[in-house]
């Protein structure tokens, strides 16, 4: 036997055979299979809610809704749509929610001579009555970024203003996780929300500081469940097409 030939026999010889596989199971692929439970089947229709959602308004009928002070929507319904009376008050649903995904489309007026800032197309979305995602016409309306639309108002300014023209329908898909509460009343986790509007990603898992105030710094006080509310604030603000998904 040649030299060469001779050393890699030794080689060879001195190395540590090749364990085989302890456990066959480890190399099949379907032991990180899960195949329960089942996701719940969930139809969706193209430019329809879900079926699972509540419809909380379909263009018609406002029965899942109140006026602010109880009793029937005084806003006008009309093409679909269900507009604010200014003066009115606001309205809120019935049923009352704590995590929730919204789907919500809204328009603001499109005469706006005259009108500027937090004059212009205001309105807003209060999740459990008390946390306000702002509704405003913020398309070539400057104001103060943490009140424009897609704010949570006055605590978190948008990612991104991604306001179409007055006159134009918009949307705000929201995933909302409701703040908890101990037993004696105090805060274990904060609301978070994540905001979608027209498609663009404006807040992210954003954690909310409390209870919207227009003076003063938010802050938290022990609630349950509570109704959608929907602002009146002087201005003729269209809303359609409303579901929720409990979560």
């Amino acid at each position: 036997m040649t030299r060469p030939l001779l050393m890699a026999a030794c080689l060879l010889a001195a190395a540590p055979a090749l364990a085989a596989p302890k456990d066959d199971a480890a190399r099949d692929p379907a032991t990180t299979e899960a195949w329960t439970p089942e996701p719940a089947v969930v139809a969706t229709p193209q430019g329809g809610a879900p079926s699972d959602a509540i419809v909380l308004f379909d263009g018609k009928d406002t029965s899942a809704w109140e006026a602010e002070q109880g009793g029937r929507v005084p806003w006008t319904v009309a093409d679909g749509a269900m507009t604010v009376v200014p003066g009115s008050k606001g309205i809120r649903t019935r049923e009352k929610f704590c995590d929730i995904q919204l789907h919500v489309e809204w328009r603001t007026p499109t005469e706006t001579a005259g009108f500027k800032g937090q004059d212009r197309g205001n309105s807003g979305i209060f999740l459990q009555e008390l946390y306000e995602l702002q509704v405003l016409d913020s398309y070539n309306n400057p104001t103060y970024a943490n009140g424009q639309a897609g704010s949570i108002y006055k605590q978190a300014m948008p990612l991104a203003n991604a306001s179409r023209a007055p006159g134009e329908w918009q949307t705000y898909d929201v995933i909302w996780k409701a703040p908890r509460f101990s037993p004696g009343g105090g805060l274990i986790s904060p609301a978070r929300i994540t905001v979608l509007h027209n498609g663009v990603l404006v807040q992210n898992d954003t954690v909310v500081s409390g209870k919207t105030e227009y003076i003063g710094a938010p802050s938290y006080a022990p609630h349950e469940c509570a109704p959608l509310y929907l602002q009146e604030h002087a201005s003729k603000v269209s809303y359609r097409n409303i579901w929720v998904r409990k979560l």
